[in-house]
């Protein structure tokens, strides 16, 4: 069976850490990423079914990289995670109209991640995971 692969990224290592360990214990492969620079890079080697991004994570915003990561695949699966929606909430807005992008606000627990990321997928027949509709 094909694992759907998340890009986890965030510049707090120890919470995406903790994400990453959710996400791999309920048989997501998983890799994560503690810059932009590094994210990118990531994506373009992992090629995520999902990217779970904080919105401040250095000198760019969740915003900034995902739409550098569309110009390579215009329809990434997001998912925007945040301590402060009311600076990002018109911009998140856009995103959910635009792009069906979530938003999960900071603080979060373990099983509301993993409610939130598990809806954007389901088993298919042949055992792989493709997106709900």
């Amino acid at each position: 069976m094909k694992k759907v692969k998340v890009l986890v990224v965030d510049d707090d290592a120890n919470l995406a850490l903790l994400i990453e360990a959710r996400l791999e214990a309920a048989q997501f492969e998983v890799r994560r990423a503690h810059s932009a620079s590094e994210a990118y890079g990531t994506f373009l080697t992992f090629q995520p079914d999902l990217v779970l991004t904080d919105m401040g994570i250095g000198e760019e915003n969740g915003l900034d990289l995902i739409n550098r990561m569309r110009s390579h695949s215009h329809n990434i699966e997001t998912i925007y995670m945040t301590g402060d929606l009311d600076r990002y909430r018109s911009a998140l807005v856009q995103e959910k109209k635009l792009h069906h992008a979530e938003v999960i606000t900071k603080p979060f627990t373990g099983n509301h991640l993993l409610d939130v990321v598990s809806a954007h997928f389901a088993p298919s027949k042949e055992g792989s995971a493709e997106h709900r509709p």
